[in-house]
């Protein structure tokens, strides 16, 4: 009786790969996967080792990359291994892995989970205001309170509005910090505008306003 799988047909219809049994190793491709389902039918135990010899230089054939690796020969008979779903009985040169050892867990990587405080400063400006609160007060320290601040009006500009005051970006500062940054008294901002934020000269509207207006007045022309 025909196999259909091995005729790719099943009655009138074409029979895909995604219908067939999943190979365990693709480069090495299905007729390897069948040698080896073959070789695992032989009942006896010297012609089924000849024949487990035999698929090894096939596989081999197959995948030259294999050669680029240290011990490939070693590979190649696990290969034999993983494709027979660790279900071959021959006598290999080399002891037959275990699914175990061929499985590991993945690593995991630690992730902070604590949610951003003020999510258009971002996690970043928290990290480095962590940093700052820990170090001893003095003029080092006021500067980079100083910077902080003025990256984080920067920040508030692009994704709120076009002013803020210093008062708003210092009360933010501290409460990133839990209360362990205190700002300097007397200490202010340079007034930066949005304008200067978005690289554009001061007054000059965007660009899509300008074409809204430009538009606008050669409509009301006609």
């Amino acid at each position: 009786m025909e196999n259909p799988e091995e005729n790719g047909k099943t009655g009138m219809n074409l029979v895909y790969n995604t219908q067939k049994r999943r190979l365990q190793l693709p480069e090495y491709g299905r007729n390897v996967q069948k040698m080896i389902e073959y070789v695992k039918s032989i009942p006896d135990r010297e012609e089924r080792n000849r024949q487990a010899r035999a698929v090894i230089g096939v596989m081999e054939t197959v995948n030259p990359q294999v050669h680029l690796q240290d011990d490939y020969e070693h590979k190649l008979w696990d290969h034999m291994y993983i494709i027979s779903g660790f279900d071959l009985d021959v006598d290999s040169p080399y002891p037959a892995p275990k699914p175990e050892e061929l499985v590991t867990a993945p690593v995991e990587i630690p992730l902070r989970k604590k949610p951003v405080k003020i999510a258009h400063y971002g996690r970043n400006i928290e990290n480095i205001i962590d940093y700052v609160a820990g170090r001893e007060d003095g003029e080092i320290k006021t500067a980079m309170i100083r910077s902080i601040a003025m990256y984080m009006r920067q920040q508030y500009l692009i994704w709120n509005k076009d002013s803020v005051s210093d008062e708003t970006v210092f009360n933010d500062l501290e409460k990133l910090s839990d209360g362990r940054i205190k700002v300097p008294e007397g200490m202010h901002l340079s007034r930066i505008q949005s304008d200067q934020v978005y690289g554009r000269p001061a007054g000059q509207k965007p660009r899509n306003m300008q074409r809204q207006k430009n538009g606008w007045m050669k409509n009301n022309r006609k």
